[in-house]
């Protein structure tokens, strides 16, 4: 789908060289052109008109001084510094062009017709005049010697594996009869035919080609030899084979051409000599000869060169012809006629062999042209027109239109095609917007016709349609009209025939005028022609363009494009300054292309593809090199790049990843922009998709989601990119539609969104169809009837219904691009997504149709969640109960099988079961695989139930337990006794409460069953409050012990009236479980009051060091005697168990604390060690892990291991044994330092704990006079709390404490911060699972224990 768009033309005019030009050839170095004559050499300068070096070979004697000489080939050697001439004398000439000597290497006494470098200049072949080939070195040593004709066929010769005869093999299209056709004899060569061999290389060089007249039949036959001239193959016998030869340089093919019975066409054989395709030339047969063919670098071009043969009193036209091919197809791109004088009579043509798409000629007057082209897809640019996205394709003198917007057509194949006079060049399309499908075509004839949609009625015959219309079938595609012919006379006086393209760029602007791109007095001067229109004359076939300025540019303009939307023109000049032309200006004028900063734009490369578009609301202009790179403005964007589009406000782009890229131009900087294609997006954005290796975007449909790709072999690829498809759905939901009102009558203005078209664009591409919703909430819900309306399809509802989901589709599958987001906040919030639309969608319907939506009615109950199945049945059997006379409507039969199409049979049965209905249910299951025998009898039997115990039967049936309870409370008491064995069995008691008022009998029951089953829960206290509510203050007494609540345990003896005795014995046994409990005070205050023991309640507070309420009883109670039986030496074996406790604490903190410091000092002196060995010279020190970079005990005790995996969390128990081995203290434990951070911590906690303790017993004993025991404790104390206060920042240092804070490995740690805390010596203690381990603990300085008296 792609057109060859000439980029630049150079050359040189004629000037004043010696001879008639010969050949052409290209010298090592870039811009160097060398052309042989009959008298010399010469170096052209493709930038002027003159000369620059020049040898003549005929002063030195190696040519003729009479002009009959003739060198039939020349090569520029890069190595030798110098150019090989062979003469048809038989020189081998070497000729130097800086010093102008001339060498003759080698002669050959018959004469030289042919010489042929290989491509990598090692080897030369030589055909002689004795029919021999000569293949030598560089050196021009020889290296064989060959006769042309061979006898035999090769070493590729054919083998004969005796299948059969000919007579019974398959002839394809020619029938069985061909197997009895006698070879006929092949026809001579054609009269014109120079008979000179004809050489040509493969483009790897390991095979050559020669095409020579064989002597016996008079034929041309091509042989193909190797490097050491072994003969490979001989070509079949082909009838009417012509001189001209050449192998493609991808290697697959060799082209010539052949004369046919009636046509003329260029063939093509493979190295085996068979051949292998052809297409014909658009000549009729003997009209021209084909002088030569050449396939240019890459294998894309054959250039064919031919003049006319049937010329009698003037001289032969020579015409230059441009074909490439694409799916099987050859196309006609490009046609130069360079007329018949005979200054034009092309002499020599050439590809460039650094640039492919450039060709050399030489005219017989020493013109030298040259031709810089490259691929373009010439489509329509407008977004508003009918006719949009057409792509014509030039194939000769027709032009293939292809409309996307109505079908995608694969070439060679078109819509329709467009005949014309002459061979075509190029194609332009209107740039106005709302006339994107019209044309103006440019023909090799200077002549361009203008094709135009609409206002005409005639069926226009140079308009043909392709594969949509024909063969009795009506085309629904609109075809253009010839309008007018326009004549092109710039360029008109002599240079026209010295330059067949001499205009280039055609751009067709809005005002209907054309600009062109000419050549201007100096090869690197162009001329801007700005073109309009003349006077109209009635009846002339062709009307002329006039000049409305032409503007002369110093540089050569290499681009130019015209944005539909800015109507700017910009070109691209050889330097790569881009300048802008403003043609809408009264008088036109170019001025540099600037930024909105003011600075000029400048691509840093030449660009092959440019394209005007608003990034951001500022202009930008974009161009793609022929290597990938992209621009915008003058920033390099992406370099991977290999085609890109413009369409609405997005950027489409294809990658050399095999990826096409979307992207939204509105709110994206050019940065953001260089950064999106420069990381690689997340598979399922939106912005990103795969596609096929070497796709190339042809062109984008504007107002659809289409994007047609062309592969590498030709055939073309529709994908609807995810980016486009969404933003186009997105137009669709926010703007209104253009439907007739006389058809809608009865939508409202707030009601004309286009759901219809959104719909169907995302069921056919699969779009979730909550998106409709999740666009935009609120617009949904208040024109849900207007969506209703315009899907109109039960159906397309039911399917709408069955993909709602409640998650928000805007935030995870289809998020906006570049993060711009319009979407409305939710408008019910506290509602569920999916029942707020069934809801609001079910009421529309109601309100449109019920009958007609019936199903997507029953659809709305069930997608509901819970569902709402039980009205689903109802309105089916309303619907069987119902009669109606419209036969449209949906029966109960029909939206039975609906609703079981969407619920599980079983489940329907179940639910239709709980609505009571048994017809209903008798319904259902008649639809279902149930067996009659299994449900009839069950429905028969609960017909006969009495109605409440009926519905019972049919709710614990389904399992509806709560229901069930409700309905058997109204069966009467008969009943009670199943009601209280389902309570009991499905722990209903909750329910039941509801059921029956406080005070009944059925009320206790129920307390009664349920305390029972609290205190097998062992949950008394709530069983004994259940029984007391109820009056069952017995079982409430003994739930009440079990909670330990002694308080309510005497409030319900007392319910039941205990007797004094009974009470006392009852609080007697509740102290002794009160003081298994160790409530000392609460079991004395038991013995006291209830059982007058207070002798013993005395004893119980002295056993708790209760030491001032005991003193208190004592005095109250008179019993003196106990002070000097009890309480004194209660208070002094406490005073000793106190000291003793104290000495423990201090012995084992001072231990600890040193043993710690033991281990720190081994830490650090690991430490050390690593880091001695590790920071010179050792590599691994960056591949620590975290589990790797801490230092550990483990390090200096590897034969210790710790590990929890063998340790079981089976039972509680396990679990707490293992939480108390986290930490051992044994010594060379991994966790030891850990471990006695926590044991010193014990010591701390432990010590501050007792001190309120023993300040309460330094006053007892004070009291009662041993001031040296109470001395001593106060002392011992004070020292313990002395030695742990200055101990506690030793222990735990600022490090640590840092540690505690900010943990060296954790969520929020990052490798620099591990390391660098490596570095810092912070990593002492291995990963600590209780942070609080490493702070400090903190002693009450606030507590005043000590007793002043004592001091």
């Amino acid at each position: 789908m792609r057109n060859l768009r000439l980029l630049r033309t150079g050359g040189r005019r004629s000037a004043g060289s010696p001879g008639t030009p010969q050949c052409l050839c290209l010298g090592a170095e870039p811009g160097k052109v060398l052309a042989a004559s009959e008298r010399g050499l010469v170096e052209l300068s493709p930038g002027g008109d003159s000369v620059r070096r020049e040898v003549s070979l005929t002063a030195e004697g190696f040519m003729p001084e009479d002009g009959s000489g003739c060198i039939v080939g020349i090569e520029d050697l890069l190595e030798q510094e110098c150019v090989c001439v062979a003469t048809a004398a038989g020189d081998i000439l070497l000729c130097n062009l800086n010093t102008e000597q001339v060498e003759c290497v080698g002669s050959v006494d018959s004469g030289l017709s042919t010489m042929s470098w290989s491509p990598d200049q090692e080897l030369v072949l030589l055909a002689t005049g004795q029919q021999t080939l000569i293949m030598m070195t560089r050196d021009f040593e020889p290296i064989t010697e060959k006769q042309i004709h061979q006898d035999e066929f090769g070493e590729g010769k054919f083998v004969a594996l005796g299948w059969g005869k000919k007579e019974t093999q398959f002839h394809g299209s020619e029938g069985k009869q061909a197997a009895h056709h006698k070879q006929t004899e092949v026809s001579p060569t054609s009269a014109w035919d120079d008979g000179r061999p004809r050489v040509t290389w493969r483009g790897d060089g390991q095979f050559v080609a020669v095409s020579a007249v064989c002597p016996e039949t008079g034929a041309r036959k091509v042989r193909v030899w190797d490097r050491e001239l072994v003969l490979q193959s001989t070509s079949e016998p082909i009838s009417g084979l012509e001189q001209a030869l050449s192998w493609k340089p991808s290697g697959n093919l060799i082209a010539s051409t052949q004369e046919k019975p009636n046509r003329h066409d260029v063939v093509f054989l493979e190295k085996n000599g068979l051949l292998h395709g052809e297409f014909t030339l658009p000549f009729q047969k003997g009209q021209v000869k084909v002088n030569e063919l050449l396939w240019n670098v890459d294998s894309t071009i054959l250039a064919i060169w031919l003049e006319d043969l049937k010329v009698e009193s003037s001289n032969p036209n020579s015409y230059v012809q441009l074909w490439t091919t694409g799916n099987y197809h050859w196309y006609l791109k490009q046609s130069l006629h360079f007329g018949s004088l005979k200054e034009n009579q092309l002499v020599s043509l050439l590809w460039d062999r650094e640039n492919p798409y450039r060709l050399h000629v030489l005219c017989k007057g020493w013109h030298y042209l040259s031709y810089d082209w490259h691929w373009t897809t010439d489509h329509g640019m407008g977004e508003n027109s009918k006719h949009m996205a057409n792509v014509a394709v030039i194939d000769g003198d027709k032009v293939l239109v292809t409309a996307f917007q109505h079908a995608v057509v694969p070439p060679p194949m078109c819509t329709y095609e467009l005949q014309l006079k002459h061979p075509v060049n190029q194609v332009a399309f209107h740039t106005d917007p709302k006339h994107s499908g019209d044309m103006a075509i440019l023909d090799s004839d200077y002549k361009i016709s203008v094709y135009r949609y609409g206002q005409s009625t005639m069926i226009d015959p140079t308009v043909r349609f392709g594969a949509v219309g024909g063969s009795g079938f009506k085309a629904a595609v609109e075809t253009p009209f010839l309008d007018k012919t326009y004549r092109v006379d710039v360029g008109s006086d002599s240079n026209e025939a010295v330059n067949p393209l001499g205009l280039r760029f055609l751009t067709w602007l809005p005002d209907d005028s054309f600009l062109v791109v000419g050549q201007g007095q100096h090869a690197a001067q162009s001329v801007l022609h700005h073109l309009t229109a003349g006077p109209h004359v009635t009846g002339a076939e062709e009307e002329c363009l006039n000049i409305r300025l032409s503007v002369p540019v110093e540089g050569e303009i290499i681009s130019l494009c015209c944005s539909p939307v800015t109507r700017t023109v910009a070109l691209q000049l050889a330097d790569r300054q881009i300048l802008k032309y403003f043609w809408e200006a009264s008088t036109p004028v170019l001025k540099p292309w600037r930024t909105s900063t003011g600075s000029a734009v400048q691509f840093p490369y030449p660009c092959v593809q440019t394209s005007v578009t608003r990034i951001s609301g500022e202009e930008v202009i974009l161009g793609l090199t022929d290597r990938c790179r992209f621009f915008a403005d003058s920033t390099e964007v992406a370099s991977n790049i290999t085609s890109f589009a413009i369409c609405n406000e997005f950027l489409l782009v294809t990658t050399n990843s095999h990826t096409c890229q979307c992207f939204c131009l509105k709110n994206i900087s050019v940065k953001t922009l260089q950064a999106c294609l420069s990381s690689a997006a997340a598979p399922n954005s939106e912005s990103l998709r795969k596609v096929e290796r070497g796709s190339r975007i042809v062109t984008v449909v504007p107002q659809d989601t289409k994007v047609v790709l062309q592969m590498p072999r030709g055939n073309l690829e529709t994908v609807h990119h995810r980016a486009l498809v969404l933003a186009q759905i997105r137009k669709w939901l926010d703007r209104y539609c253009t439907y007739p009102l006389c058809k809608l009558s009865y939508l409202t203005h707030s009601s004309r969104l286009m759901f219809r078209e959104a719909f169907q664009c995302m069921r056919k591409l699969r779009i979730n169809l909550n998106l409709l919703y999740d666009h935009n909430p609120k617009i949904f819900l208040e024109n849900a009837e207007a969506f209703i309306r315009q899907i109109d399809s039960v159906n397309y509802i039911n399917l709408f219904f069955t993909e709602l989901k409640e998650e928000d589709f805007t935030k995870t599958m289809y998020p906006f691009l570049n993060g711009s987001s319009n979407a409305q906040p939710r408008q019910h919030p506290h509602q569920k997504k999916v029942n707020l639309i069934c809801d609001v969608m079910r009421a529309a319907m109601e309100h449109i149709d019920p009958q007609k939506y019936c199903l997507s009615i029953l659809t709305a109950h069930v997608k509901k969640n819970p569902p709402e199945l039980e009205i689903a049945l109802q309105k089916v059997h309303d619907l069987r109960e119902s009669v109606t006379a419209d036969v449209k409507a949906v029966s109960a039969e029909e939206a039975l099988k609906y609703l079981l199409f969407l619920v599980d049979v079983n489940e329907l049965y179940d639910y239709s079961l709980g609505t009571y209905d048994f017809d209903l249910v008798i319904m259902v299951a008649e639809k279902s695989q149930k067996d009659p025998k299994e449900y009839l009898p069950f429905l028969n039997t609960l017909r006969k139930m009495e109605t409440n115990y009926q519905r019972y039967t049919i709710d614990r049936h389904l399992k509806r337990y709560t229901k069930a309870l409700g309905h058997l409370s109204k069966c009467g008491p008969e009943h009670f006794s199943e009601f209280l064995n389902l309570v009991k069995d499905q722990n209903l008691y909750c329910e039941a409460f509801k059921l029956y008022p406080l005070g009944t009998q059925e009320y206790k029951d129920i307390s009664d069953a349920y305390g029972e089953y609290l205190v097998q829960k062992q949950l008394y206290e709530q069983a004994a409050l259940i029984f007391a509510r109820a009056s069952i203050f017995a079982k409430a007494l003994d739930a009440f012990q079990n909670s330990g609540s002694w308080q309510q345990a005497l409030c319900m003896a007392s319910q039941l009236g205990y007797t004094k005795d009974k009470l006392s014995s009852l609080a007697q046994s509740m102290a002794g479980k009160l003081v298994e409990q160790r409530k000392h005070a609460e079991a004395a205050i038991l013995l006291e009051q209830y059982s007058q023991n207070y002798e013993e309640a005395v004893l119980l507070l002295l056993e708790g060091a209760l030491w001032e309420e005991a003193l208190r009883l004592i005095h109250k109670y008179g019993r003196l005697d106990i002070l000097e039986t009890n309480f004194k030496p209660a208070i002094l074996e406490a005073q000793k168990s106190q000291l003793m406790f104290l000495d423990s604490q201090k012995t084992d903190f001072v231990r600890h604390k040193n043993r710690l410091q033991v281990v720190r000092e081994l830490k650090e002196k690991a430490f050390e060690s690593m880091q001695d060995c590790e920071m010179p010279h050792c590599p691994e020190l960056d591949l620590f892990s975290e589990t790797s970079s801490v230092v550990t005990a483990s390090d200096t005790n590897s034969k210790y291991s710790h590990s929890n995996s063998r340790i079981s969390a089976r039972s509680s128990k396990n679990r707490r044994k293992a939480e108390r081995k986290r930490y051992s203290l044994k010594e060379g434990s991994p966790f030891e330092d850990t471990a006695l951070l926590e044991a010193l911590g014990e010591n701390v906690h432990a010590v501050e704990a007792v001190k309120g303790d023993i300040h309460i017993l330094l006053k007892q004993l004070v009291l009662f006079g041993y001031d040296e025991q109470a001395g001593a404790l106060q002392r011992v104390l004070e020292e313990v709390l002395q030695l742990m206060e200055t101990s506690i920042p030793e222990i735990w240092t600022p490090v640590l404490q840092q540690s505690s804070i900010n943990p060296v490995l954790g969520p929020n740690s990052t490798a620099n911060s591990i390391m660098a805390a490596y570095q810092q010596k912070r990593m002492v203690s291995a990963v600590v699972q209780d942070p609080e381990l490493l702070i400090p603990p903190k002693l009450n300085k606030n507590l005043q224990w000590k007793l002043h008296l004592l001091q």
